[in-house]
């Protein structure tokens, strides 16, 4: 009976173990956690000195006009004013745009900055001021074409516009706009202009940000061009390009949208009372691309350290299979140190990834840890054989676990097919084992090293 708690007891204190190696895990991960976050306030810090994510909304025609209302009070005539805006939207929208991104590096971080040309070019169909100008009471103003900028701070030149073969330059601010914290640039305009005919234009901004470059689709029919050579862009935005490659060199795409798709028409079909509470264009469809790192090297590092339990507890059950058939001897001690051998991989991995990028710091933390293991199990095991088949052993277990990590899509596939052979290697291995008899050879020889002192006196 005694015997059969002695493995038991083996058993728990394993489990303890691996319960005692989750605790440095933790604090490896708040490292993580604290790096990450450290990398974020780069990316706000660039951004505060340089500018923000911009956001493009125009080019839109605003034609205000103020209506004069009379109303009797206690028998008395009284003229309330109000002013209204009406927004007049490009039939024909088209955006073509090029954009460099360059890093900025804070010591050890960096965060990615973009200056990007962009070419508007579109037209606008005459608009119909019948019902204003036919009604006394109302007085219409001089309009003005206005181009919504997120952060004007990032204007790199001063653009020019052509509208019907005539320039015109643009002045700061978007004017009597109800669109709240609105920023950008406003063009004056005529009556004339804006009711004789058909008006094409054109202009070009140079506009520099951070993180990423969004363009509402304004137009009837918009299309969007955009190419970079940042590698791996994110779109983002409420639809996905039409087209697009993307390579090591950079990226290419192309969207396409209308008002049938968007519905974006209806946000501007009334007239807006600017008395009353201003609205927000920050939900505002657009196409959206993001130049920051999708998976960094934090997150990756992150998610191999959700698989360090996985790879622990692999790790220990091979040596306790292998104590089990060898008849060895393996202490606690150990167990513990290969366990901590284990763990320093991750702050490796963490620290080189920032320095070498997070393959090569993964392959040369892997061959480091288990080259570590293997010469100290050859000590161990007594032979260079069975830690050189350890190292090994770990080695194909880090390229498993790397091709399961990374493989984000397939990740619970991967690993659920992994433990199922894991098992079933173990269940092989074992079917002829004797539990019982192998906890009494174990407990035999116990047993025998305590008893030899008194034989020999």
């Amino acid at each position: 009976m005694h015997s059969r708690f002695s493995l038991l007891f083996k058993i728990l204190t394993l489990t303890g173990l691996i319960l005692v190696m989750m605790i440095p895990m933790a604090m490896i991960m708040g490292v993580i956690q604290e790096r990450s976050y450290y990398q974020n306030e780069v990316i706000d810090s660039v951004s505060q000195s340089s500018s923000y994510s911009q956001k493009i909304i125009g080019p839109i025609i605003v034609i205000p006009y103020t209506l004069t209302t009379l109303e009797y009070r206690d028998k008395q005539k009284f003229y309330t004013q109000n002013k209204y805006l009406r927004y007049v939207l490009p039939q024909k929208l088209e955006v073509d745009a090029n954009t460099d991104i360059s890093a900025r590096h804070i010591g050890i971080y960096q965060a990615q900055v973009y200056q990007a040309q962009l070419k508007f070019t579109g037209s606008f169909d005459p608009v119909e001021l019948d019902t204003l100008q036919n009604n006394e009471n109302i007085e219409i103003e001089k309009p003005y074409l206005i181009v919504m900028i997120s952060d004007t701070r990032g204007i790199m030149q001063v653009p020019l516009m052509t509208l019907n073969g005539k320039n015109i330059e643009f002045e700061p601010g978007v004017n009597q706009s109800d669109i709240y914290n609105a920023q950008g640039i406003n063009a004056p305009m005529s009556l004339e202009e804006v009711t004789g005919k058909k008006l094409d234009f054109n202009f070009s901004l140079l506009l520099q940000g951070t993180k990423d470059l969004s363009i509402v689709p304004l137009g009837r029919s918009s299309q969007y061009h955009l190419k970079g050579n940042w590698p791996h862009p994110n779109f983002i935005g409420y639809t996905l390009p039409s087209q697009r490659l993307i390579d090591e060199k950079g990226f290419d795409a192309t969207w396409q949208s209308s008002w049938y798709a968007n519905n974006i028409n209806s946000l501007f079909a009334k007239d807006v009372n600017i008395s009353r509470n201003a609205s927000s264009y920050s939900d505002y469809p657009a196409f959206k691309t993001s130049f920051v790192e999708t998976v960094d090297e934090y997150q990756m590092t992150e998610r191999a350290v959700k698989y360090a339990i996985l790879f622990i507890v692999l790790t220990f059950i091979c040596f306790f299979i292998f104590e089990m058939l060898k008849q060895l001897k393996i202490h606690p001690v150990q167990y513990l140190l290969v366990g901590m051998a284990l763990t320093i991989f991750y702050l490796l991995l963490l620290a080189l990834s920032e320095h070498i990028g997070f393959l090569l710091a993964y392959v040369m933390g892997a061959f480091a840890c288990s080259g570590l293991i293997g010469f100290y199990l050859s000590a161990v095991l007594k032979g260079i054989k069975w830690g050189s088949i350890f190292t090994s052993f770990l080695l194909l277990l880090y390229m498993i676990l790397y091709f399961v990590m990374i493989s984000e899509g397939n990740a619970l596939l991967l690993g659920s097919i992994l433990l199922f052979v894991v098992l079933g290697g173990i269940m092989i291995l074992t079917r002829h084992i004797d539990w019982y008899k192998v906890a009494q050879i174990s407990h035999n020889k116990n047993t025998q090293k305590i008893k030899k002192p008194e034989e020999n006196n």
